[in-house]
């Protein structure tokens, strides 16, 4: 069975890209599980952040899972070079891969946990087929892209549909949420099913991260 707890990622997109080792250091020393990483490509979402020579240079800084959540066109072309740049877990999106189900084994074949997600407009319907094949979903829970957003409420419903499926046999899968995670919105968002939570601009953008995080952990 999947390790199921209240997992938090602070999201790198949201931290100072002048001082990334400052950041990433930041989140270990604060106590957090995985490090979050928001590869974006232009095209899937406007905007570009970063891929794997940041990723590799930043490995070294912490031994802390990487989490990468690929927002791009033909993720699969990233796989081998974000696998050698030390990626533990690639989740890419359902909307961009019409071959997921092929994906997700090579994603496994080379050692990294596969994950899948999908928009806010996608229904978890659309997982269907893929359910027993993934080890986490990430639900989008803003509109991807940007950080900083609010939570959209309607997005929780699907957060309890895959805790519903997975009680009921469909999947051993970790659910995961990207979007409005802050010590306001925490206590529905464990309440609704959610294993981790990616936390950006509610971390990086805190007077006080540590008690940010550890707020957020115990709502």
């Amino acid at each position: 069975m999947a390790d199921r707890k209240r997992i938090i990622a602070p999201s790198v997109l949201a931290a100072d890209f002048a001082d990334m080792g400052k950041a990433v250091r930041l989140a270990d020393e604060a106590g957090a599980d995985w490090i979050h990483l928001d590869i974006m490509d232009g095209s899937f979402v406007p905007p570009i952040t970063f891929g794997a020579q940041m990723i590799r240079d930043i490995r070294k800084l912490t031994e802390l899972p990487f989490d990468a959540h690929l927002m791009t066109l033909h993720p699969g072309s990233h796989l081998r070079s974000f696998r050698d740049a030390g990626v533990d877990r690639f989740t890419f999106h359902l909307e961009a891969e019409p071959h997921a189900h092929r994906l997700l084994g090579e994603v496994k074949s080379l050692g990294m946990k596969a994950g899948i997600s999908i928009v806010p407009s996608t229904p978890v319907s659309a997982l269907s087929e893929i359910l027993d094949l993934v080890d986490q979903i990430l639900i989008m829970t803003v509109n991807p892209g940007w950080g900083g957003q609010s939570l959209i409420p309607s997005t929780l419903n699907k957060i309890r549909q895959l805790a519903e499926l997975r009680e009921n046999g469909a999947g051993d899968y970790l659910i995961e949420m990207d979007g409005g995670f802050a010590p306001s919105t925490a206590g529905e968002i464990w309440g609704a099913g959610t294993d981790a939570a990616v936390m950006g601009s509610a971390f990086f953008g805190a007077d006080h991260p540590l008690q940010a995080m550890n707020s957020c952990r115990g709502a």
